[in-house]
C-alpha cells in the first residue's frame, strides 16, 4: 500500500522536479526570463509551508499556507505559459501542470480549513 505524501513532501518534491524541468529549457531570454518566474514560484511553495510548519501562532501558519497557495498558483500560470508558447512540450510539463493543479486543491482546503471556513 502506497504511503499518501503530506503537503511538504509533495511541495518539495515539486520545487525539484520544476529545478530539473527548468535545467532543461533552451537557453535563450525568453526561456530564461519564464524559467526563473517559474523556479521562484514553485521553490517559494514549500519553503512557506516550512516556514509555516514552524510558525509561532495559528495566523502566522494561515498566512504562510496563504502565500504557498499564491504561489502554486502563479507556477501553474508559467507552467501554462511556457506550454501554450511551446516552449517545452512533453509528458514532463503535463505532469507539473498536474501536479501544481493539485498542489492549488490540497493548499486551498489547508488554507480553509485554517481560517475556520
Amino acid at each position: 500500500m502506497e504511503k499518501k505524501q503530506g503537503i511538504k513532501e509533495r511541495s518539495f518534491e515539486f520545487a525539484v522536479r520544476v529545478i530539473k524541468f527548468v535545467q532543461k529549457l533552451p537557453k535563450n531570454f525568453v526561456c530564461q526570463k519564464i524559467g526563473g518566474q517559474l523556479l521562484d514560484a514553485a521553490t517559494s511553495i514549500g519553503a512557506n509551508v516550512e516556514e509555516a510548519t514552524g510558525g509561532f501562532s495559528k495566523r502566522d501558519f494561515t498566512y504562510k499556507m496563504g502565500v504557498s497557495l499564491k504561489e502554486a498558483r502563479e507556477s501553474n500560470y508559467w507552467l501554462r505559459l511556457i506550454k501554450v508558447s511551446e516552449l517545452a512540450k512533453g509528458d514532463e510539463l503535463d505532469q507539473l501542470l498536474n501536479e501544481s493543479e493539485e498542489l492549488r486543491k490540497i493548499l486551498t482546503s489547508i488554507v480553509k480549513t485554517s481560517k475556520g471556513q
